[in-house]
């Protein structure tokens, strides 16, 4: 992270602030994070506004006595080059203030989805007010909170100039949000600097078919393969330490524990909440934290250490009806399993022809400490256990 974009002050300027109280809500690569007040005073001056940018550790509010003298802190406080627009209430009144770029984004995505906060859905949902209906005027058009509140109060919305389509012949430059950027920062790096081969097979997915069905009936929960898959490739990484490792220049780094990170889809991008220890907890374990984790990322509320220090990634796709696919190694993680969807196809059983559920996964490796026998290997191994899925309960 290099920089942070304020979301929104839950204090006004000339307001009281005690230590320890949340001053400001401010959006990173990954999260929505809170900053409580590092002293008692006053809020005298707000320097970066809601919708603006700042640099870690670069001042973005002044918190002073009433009588003191701040006059040299204004001084050398820089400009902030974020150029905003006043949007304007229906009173004429001032709200907030936004980057131009922002109030002119769309409220979907690519895809179709509205980009919208788990709050302002459950506002929406409460109020019975249609999403599609609303301008959204958080980071890159998101529909938040403030959006919502004066529709459910029966007041008028903040009116905003919003392009809600692109003109045929035409076209729309949107700002990156901070977690794009740093996807896209990363992933280049990942392929430029790190050699990456890849190894697929085919799994035969009727075993674990049956003993999911099991666990779920016995313990009266919902087990997904990711779930089962994670436990699977922790226990392999057990067994092959050159996978679970990380490149150093003239060392590489095996790890003892198995740190999972699985990708989850955001509207903005992808984060990779770690699952931690795997190699020493139940699959019902495993669910229970990843459900956790993977609800808590959608609503952007992770904490710094619980998307950090993953020393294995799972990138499912399966559910999308992705046949297979190779993804991108996470850095400094020296693999990553990519895993498609599970296919009723015919399949040779005992010389004859039946119908099966198979599935592929591929695994991308870092060739600078990874070898293509090492990686096959590794996926033999998985494909043993997984298609001998009791063995995860030993």
């Amino acid at each position: 992270m290099t920089e942070g974009l304020i979301l929104k002050w839950l204090k006004k300027e000339g307001d009281k602030v005690k230590q320890g109280e949340t001053l400001v809500e401010i959006e990173s690569d990954k999260a929505d994070m809170e900053l409580e007040a590092f002293d008692s005073g006053l809020l005298r001056k707000i320097i970066v506004p809601e919708g603006g940018k700042a640099g870690i550790g670069a001042p973005i509010g002044i918190i002073a006595g009433a009588n003191e003298d701040i006059t040299e802190l204004l001084s050398d406080t820089p400009v902030n080059p974020q150029k905003t627009t006043a949007l304007e209430t229906a009173k004429g009144e001032t709200q907030t203030s936004l980057q131009t770029s922002q109030v002119s984004t769309p409220v979907n995505n690519a895809d179709g989805r509205i980009i919208a906060s788990p709050l302002a859905k459950r506002l929406a949902k409460e109020n019975k007010i249609e999403l599609r209906s609303v301008t959204g005027s958080g980071p890159q058009g998101r529909i938040i909170k403030r959006d919502i509140e004066p529709l459910a109060s029966g007041k008028k919305p903040i009116s905003t100039k919003v392009i809600a389509s692109i003109i045929p012949g035409g076209h729309r430059d949107i700002e990156l949000s901070l977690i794009r950027k740093t996807i896209a920062k990363r992933m280049q790096e990942s392929k430029q600097t790190v050699p990456h081969f890849y190894v697929t097979v085919e799994i035969d997915m009727e075993p674990a078919m049956s003993f999911r069905e099991q666990l779920n009936t016995a313990a009266d929960s919902k087990i997904s393969f990711t779930d089962i898959l994670v436990k699977a490739s922790a226990a392999t990484l057990m067994q092959h330490p050159n996978i679970n490792a990380t490149y150093l220049g003239n060392t590489m780094r095996q790890f003892g524990e198995a740190h999972v990170a699985v990708a989850v889809a955001l509207d903005e991008g992808l984060v990779t909440p770690v699952i931690r220890n795997c190699e020493q907890k139940s699959v019902l374990q495993i669910n229970a934290e990843l459900q956790d984790l993977a609800g808590r990322a959608r609503s952007r509320k992770l904490k710094p250490e619980e998307y950090q220090g993953g020393t294995f990634t799972i990138s499912n796709l399966g559910m999308y009806g992705v046949e297979e696919f190779a993804a991108i190694i996470n850095p400094p993680e020296g693999a990553i399993l990519s895993v498609g969807s599970i296919l009723e196809k015919p399949v040779v059983k005992n010389g004859q022809i039946v119908i099966g559920h198979t599935m592929k996964v591929t695994l991308a490796s870092d060739h600078r400490i990874i070898d293509g026998t090492v990686a096959a290997r590794f996926l033999q191994d998985l494909k043993i256990l997984m298609e001998n899925p009791v063995a995860l309960m030993l």
